[in-house]
């Protein structure tokens, strides 16, 4: 209620909300009641004329009601401000008696201030001659101890000079010395400045013998400087002398250090300690350098000269510091622990980032950043070189684990059960392999990443952010490393010779299927996870995954050929040494199969096995139901007839019959023995064999046989064609080829009598 009382009162006197005058114009209105130009008698006209009576009576009403409620508003206020207005009236009250009190003491001390002054002013009058002569007689008595100085300063100056108070001496000089020189025509007066200079001459010389001796403190050497600069000493000479102190006790530092940078087997300290001693007496030491030579020098007139003697000075110490350093970090070869190098180059970053602000346009911030960025390069090509060692040892491991006899992977020196811890092995060889040179890509991109923490300085550098990441690390270590892996496994391949040089052909099938895993995986996953970890951004070219994959299946392909090529000769040269030996011309009717034919299917059959160890069966076409009982068709073809009948018949015949074989050979499907094989083990088991039997077809054409030596081919072929067919992906390969064998010992027979079928199926079976 108080509230709305107090908001008519301010509507009525024309207050705002802060109790001050409404700025806005207020209304000329005579028609408007709370205006100041009200009018009672045209208001009344107004409501007569444009209203009723009942609106009238309305009106009044309403009006007697506000009149009323006004005038209850107005008591209101009263009663609630009496007390203060009786407050107000006793204030007012006892403000009368104390200001009627205060203005009889201003009348007094006005009184007191008049007597004063004329007081003040009789004894200025009495004693103002007395004031001249008193000031007449202070300026003299200055002047006598100004006169008073000079006469002493040569004995004040010797005094300074044999208690080594340079710096009194020259203060004392300094001040007298526009003296002397205003008054050097008097002869007085010019003693006493023959006298000052020759002392302050013997002063300079002792200052700059501090120079020469080496033995001054920084502290004594800046205050040297800066009296010799107080005496007109020239500053370049200055700036040269200086520098050249500083230099000796620089070059003490880096002697030192050199001492400590030589290449020994066991360094005396490491490169935390070696960083730490640089950083702590020669960064030290030279930023100390730069800021005395700042103070005193480089604030005075020749500005420029001084400032570029400094960057000569500090780049050429800061270059011998350099050196020392990178021969040291060219030391630290070893990349067991990383941690180390990073620290000591953070801190080494870190602390010339103190030279960077002492000397703005200083080339030596960007050296040592420079420095920081070859031994974090030199440090990847380092680690490539530990993988590429570690890959290389890794395969030395496994060639001594294939050459063990308990891993005589491939043959059956060992016997059933060394076949079967073999078998068992091969796997293992191969996941224990990729595993560990997972886990040591791992473990050196750990230790890299120590280069790009957030807690090292220099790794806010652009060049760690973009150029080192996805250059050095991406494309430098981890690619080079997947392609001296691709690169090292295809060299395998360049062995020559007739069973393939020496790499083990388990070695060859075994790198093939790494080469093989890489295409299909781990390469994706490794460059993954370096992207993932080094926050790569390929701004830069970098070596797509697809390029490292084709290449991956390419060296992949070219050992799983290899290998089929190695396996393939191995057998060939049992099957050309067992042909090139035999006497097939007198040999005896056969009644077994030949030892080496079994051997041939020994081997056949643990190489089968070897590779299916690595490699998926593949697809093979349908097998007939009796292709091991099946006989070759030499037998019972009109072809062989007619081969078998050209002893017999008159010399033309057999140019009939050749050139039916002939014929029959073009219409014949073509057979590629070296083509490439497909990542299965059928696939594989078909080349090897492919090799086999080409090569013992091309050495039977070398022959001549006998009857039996013909009939001994028959049985031999007949019992490989037992055991081979079930290996190959197509069994009619193999019925060709044993054909073609049996067909050529035919034609290059000279008494042509095959044995018959049943008889070789008892010899095959008991054999």
């Amino acid at each position: 209620r108080r509230r709305r009382v107090h908001g008519m009162l301010k509507l009525y006197y024309g207050l705002n909300e802060e109790g001050k005058a409404d700025e806005q114009p207020r209304s000329l209105d005579p028609c408007d009641i709370n205006g100041p130009h009200f009018d009672p008698e045209l208001y009344l006209n107004k409501l007569r004329r444009e209203c009723s009576l009942a609106e009238l009576m309305d009106h009044e009403t309403c009006m007697v009601k506000q009149i009323r409620s006004l005038d209850s508003d107005m008591q209101t206020l009263v009663y609630e401000n009496y007390n203060k207005f009786i407050s107000a009236t006793d204030t007012i009250r006892k403000m009368k008696n104390d200001f009627k009190k205060m203005e009889d003491e201003m009348d007094c001390l006005s009184t007191n201030m008049a007597a004063i002054t004329e007081f003040s002013a009789r004894i200025s009058g009495t004693l103002q001659d007395q004031h001249t002569q008193i000031t007449k007689l202070s300026g003299v008595h200055t002047l006598l101890r100004k006169l008073q100085f000079l006469f002493e300063l040569p004995a004040r100056l010797n005094k300074c000079l044999e208690l080594q108070a340079y710096a009194q001496a020259v203060k004392s000089y300094r001040h007298a010395r526009c003296v002397l020189q205003q008054y050097s025509h008097l002869p007085s007066f010019k003693g006493i400045q023959d006298d000052c200079h020759t002392i302050m001459n013997k002063l300079a010389q002792e200052l700059r013998q501090k120079f020469r001796d080496g033995g001054s403190s920084s502290k004594d050497l800046s205050e040297c400087v800066e009296l010799l600069l107080q005496l007109d000493e020239p500053a370049e000479e200055l700036c040269d002398k200086f520098l050249s102190h500083a230099r000796s006790r620089l070059e003490t530092d880096l002697q030192g250090l050199e001492a400590e940078s030589v290449p020994s087997p066991t360094p005396n300290t490491d490169i935390l300690e070696f960083i730490d001693r640089g950083c702590n007496e020669f960064v030290s030491s030279l930023c100390l350098v730069i800021t005395s030579y700042q103070e005193l020098f480089i604030n005075h007139a020749q500005k420029d000269m001084a400032n570029g003697k400094l960057h000569a000075f500090v780049d050429d110490l800061a270059a011998r510091y350099f050196s020392l350093v990178e021969r040291r970090i060219q030391e630290e070869r070893g990349v067991a622990d990383n941690s180390l190098l990073v620290r000591a180059l953070d801190r080494f970053h870190r602390r010339l980032q103190a030279v960077s602000k002492l000397l703005p346009g200083s080339t030596v911030p960007t050296q040592g950043t420079d420095i920081v960025v070859r031994a974090a390069t030199d440090r990847v090509k380092q680690y490539l070189a530990a993988l590429q060692t570690f890959y290389m040892d890794s395969l030395t491991d496994v060639r001594q684990a294939l050459a063990t006899p308990r891993l005589s992977v491939g043959g059956t020196s060992g016997g059933p059960a060394a076949s079967r811890d073999a078998h068992t092995s091969l796997p293992e060889l191969l996941s224990l392999l990729s595993a560990s040179i997972l886990n040591q890509i791992k473990s050196v991109l750990t230790s890299v990443h120590l280069f790009t923490a957030k807690d090292i300085t220099f790794s806010n550098k652009p060049y760690f952010k973009g150029e080192f990441c996805s250059q050095g690390v991406r494309e430098s270590l981890v690619v080079s490393f997947i392609k001296f892996v691709c690169q090292s496994s295809r060299q395998f391949c360049e062995s020559t010779g007739d069973k393939g040089g020496s790499t083990p052909p388990a070695l060859l099938l075994l790198l093939s299927r790494l080469c093989l895993d890489y295409e299909t995986s781990t390469i994706s996953y490794i460059l993954t996870l370096t992207d993932e970890q080094f926050l790569v951004q390929h701004h830069s070219p970098v070596t797509p995954v697809t390029t490292l994959c084709a290449e991956a299946r390419e060296a992949a392909q070219k050992l799983l050929n290899h290998y089929v090529k190695v396996q393939g000769l191995i057998i060939s040269q049992m099957l050309r040494k067992s042909v090139e030996t035999r006497d097939w011309v007198n040999t005896i009717e056969p009644r077994n199969v030949r030892a080496v034919m079994k051997r041939v299917v020994e081997d056949t059959t643990s190489i089968d096995v070897q590779v299916g160890l690595l490699y998926e069966e593949g697809v093979r076409k349908a097998h007939s139901s009796d292709s091991s009982k099946r006989t070759f068709s030499v037998y019972s073809s009109s072809r062989q007839q007619a081969r078998y009948a050209a002893s017999y018949t008159p010399r033309s015949a057999p140019m009939d019959t050749n050139l039916l074989s002939n014929i029959h050979k073009l219409f014949s499907e073509r057979i590629d023995i070296f083509s490439s094989v497909e990542f299965n083990k059928v696939s594989v088991m078909t080349g090897i064999i492919k090799i086999s039997l080409k090569t013992f077809l091309e050495c039977v054409r070398l022959r001549t046989f006998g009857r039996y030596g013909l009939q001994q081919i028959q049985v031999d072929c007949h019992y490989l064609q037992m055991y081979l067919w079930r290996f190959v992906s197509d069994e009619n390969l193999v019925h060709f080829l044993l054909d073609e064998i049996v067909g050529s010992s035919a034609h290059r027979c000279l008494d042509p009598v095959p044995m018959e079928q049943s008889v070789i199926e008892v010899i095959c079976e008991r054999g």
